[in-house]
């Protein structure tokens, strides 16, 4: 059987400390694990000797034992039986005559591994398994605008299993969240992994958004725009009647303060509404409407 690289499975040096090793592990493990590769039997192949990587690299004896012999494994038990055997007697006498045992259940080891090690070495004696955390989902949410600016439930359904969550008003695009325990289960009694959630919020055909403020564009008559008077116009929190300053021009703006967006998790704050005027220029005038035109043009 051949000597297998358990530096190399795992991507680091063999100066890498433990908790780059721990690193590497978690962030391999989490591409290659079943629960998110079902039916890809490389990717089992893959997950399981990462696992087996992982129990010999993180353990200081096993990783010791490999260092020492390396790829002369075979002749190990040689050079260390002589020293074994004068370490025997009193190892039993402090250990009650209990040998090297471990157990990991659910992961099939290498010919390679089982001979260097035993038939495992996820621990000594009776001891528990390694707890492994399971890794994490992430899913993407599409919401409308106008969806987004109330709180509300939303169904997910995720990996055959549909969950109802409650997104907080005020959301941003691209924004992330986290669902604690959602993720893969773990594994020997570790913790599940999480979900992110990442949210997509489309555009809207009349609003435009800047973080919590709103930007429309609202029409208004000539008339209106020259006296001056109200506007009636529609929010996303029901339609508000709004003065008009007299010589409003093409292209002014005015500011709503508080009726913009709801900030996310901030109940009863809201960015501002900006609200763009567009003039309407009269179209198809009489003969007199003309006349009146061209006085005021003369005046």
């Amino acid at each position: 059987m051949d000597f297998i690289d358990y530096y190399s499975v795992l991507g680091v040096t063999k100066e890498a400390t433990p908790e780059a090793i721990k690193k590497a592990y978690r962030k391999l493990a989490r591409k290659f694990h079943p629960d998110l590769n079902p039916d890809d039997a490389e990717a089992k192949r893959k997950f399981q000797q990462l696992t087996e990587a992982n129990t010999v690299l993180s353990d200081p004896d096993n990783r010791k034992k490999y260092d020492q012999y390396g790829p002369d494994w075979q002749h190990g038990d040689e050079h260390a039986q002589a020293r074994h055997q004068r370490q025997r007697t009193d190892n039993e006498s402090v250990f009650g005559g209990s040998s090297f045992s471990g157990n990991t259940d659910g992961v099939e080891f290498s010919d390679f591994f089982s001979s260097m090690f035993g038939q495992s070495a996820g621990g000594r004696g009776s001891g528990p398994q390694t707890r492994y955390r399971g890794a994490d989902y992430q899913a993407e949410l599409h919401q409308s605008l106008r969806e987004a600016y109330t709180t509300h439930s939303q169904p997910l359904t995720l990996n055959g299993r549909t969950i109802s969550i409650s997104v907080p008003a005020g959301v941003e695009p691209g924004q992330k969240i986290k669902l604690t325990g959602y993720g893969v289960p773990g594994e020997n009694g570790g913790p599940n992994g999480d979900l992110f959630i990442t949210f997509i919020i489309g555009e809207d055909p009349r609003y435009r958004r800047k973080r919590n403020d709103l930007y429309v564009t609202e029409s208004i008559a000539l008339c209106t725009a020259v006296l001056g008077g109200e506007a009636i116009i529609n929010t996303l929190a029901g339609r508000m009647k709004i003065p008009v300053a007299s010589g409003t021009q093409n292209g002014g703006m005015v500011r709503l303060k508080g009726k913009g967006f709801p900030v996310y998790k901030q109940a009863g704050s809201f960015g501002d509404l900006y609200v763009q005027w567009h003039i309407l220029i009269p179209t198809h005038l009489t003969d007199a409407q003309k006349d009146l035109f061209t006085q005021l043009a003369v005046l």
